[in-house]
């Protein structure tokens, strides 16, 4: 049976944009699964205990509900760099737990730190982030992004994050990438683009 993911950052006990959350899995259990039924994750948290500070809340779901439901301290990974690695044919629009598509693109980053996926020349994700680029003046993510992350949509929806194509071909008119998800905000992790290797 196939399984999906949600992972939510958890401040202090608050969990964020955990409507997002909620909107993306049901939206998913719908078209994956034909299920109408929406499942409201405040029924589901209300006996979680989260530690302190920065934490993940991570859980699985399927057609049967939700499963194997941890609230562990979150630890950001540090990424000085990126590789441009090409995948036409990747389809992540579902946050799966198979992630081995992402996995083999990942063997092939080399000395760099993560991997910035290329699909028929545009931009999509890292293996584990939305990205967004910044010419000076605002920031833009690819209209072609892998997963259409919740971060990614609260960014969009708050006028914070502009929507553009975005090709290999574009990168040199930009000064900045940020690497962001559910548990990373924009301008968090930022690298020159010039770390961005072919």
């Amino acid at each position: 049976m196939c399984q999906y993911i949600e992972s939510l950052k958890v401040v202090d006990g608050h969990i964020c944009n955990l409507a997002y959350h909620q909107q993306r899995m049901n939206k998913t259990r719908l078209e994956v699964f034909g299920q109408p039924t929406p499942l409201l994750l405040n029924d589901v948290f209300k006996g979680i205990k989260a530690p302190s500070g920065l934490a993940k809340l991570r859980f699985v779901y399927d057609e049967a509900g939700i499963h194997d439901i941890s609230c562990t301290p979150y630890t950001r990974k540090n990424i000085h760099s990126l590789r441009l690695v090409t995948a036409n044919d990747i389809d992540y629009r579902y946050k799966s737990v198979d992630r081995s598509a992402l996995n083999q693109l990942k063997e092939k980053q080399g000395e760099c730190d993560e991997i910035l996926i290329i699909r028929n020349n545009h931009i999509t994700d890292t293996s584990y982030t939305n990205v967004a680029l910044y010419d000076g003046k605002q920031w833009f993510t690819p209209s072609t992004p892998l997963l259409q992350g919740t971060m990614r949509q609260s960014l969009l929806d708050r006028g914070l994050l502009q929507e553009r194509e975005l090709l290999v071909s574009d990168l040199p008119n930009y000064k900045q990438i940020s690497l962001f998800n559910a548990m990373m905000e924009l301008g968090e992790v930022v690298l020159p683009v010039n770390k961005i290797i072919g």
